[in-house]
């Protein structure tokens, strides 16, 4: 069973870091936790209509929260940080 571009790129990330990062022609996205490399920049490129250079991934582990007694984690997390080729950008963040 094949997956949709648009289940494997959730959301856009964007935060101070993210967004100083579009500089270098990189674009962070939090991406379905079973996609692999290959099938991030095959949905990136159909997405956006845009050539990928590099696609880095990393797992964000779930913080701890307390509500009352109990404990529980917040849900594990994949962000893949994509590098475009020169002059590709995409317009979802706002580019400089």
């Amino acid at each position: 069973m094949s997956k949709s571009a648009y289940d494997i790129i959730l959301r856009p990330i964007i935060t101070e870091a993210s967004t100083d990062a579009v500089t270098l022609n990189k674009y962070t996205f939090e991406v379905d936790r079973r996609a692999n490399k290959v099938e991030i920049r095959e949905a990136v490129e159909t997405i956006f209509n845009v050539r990928v250079v590099k696609v880095n991934t990393l797992w964000r582990r779930g913080k701890p929260r307390r509500r009352g007694r109990s404990t529980g984690r917040t849900p594990d997390r994949k962000k893949a940080i994509v590098t475009l080729i020169a002059g590709d950008r995409i317009e979802v963040f706002n580019n400089p």
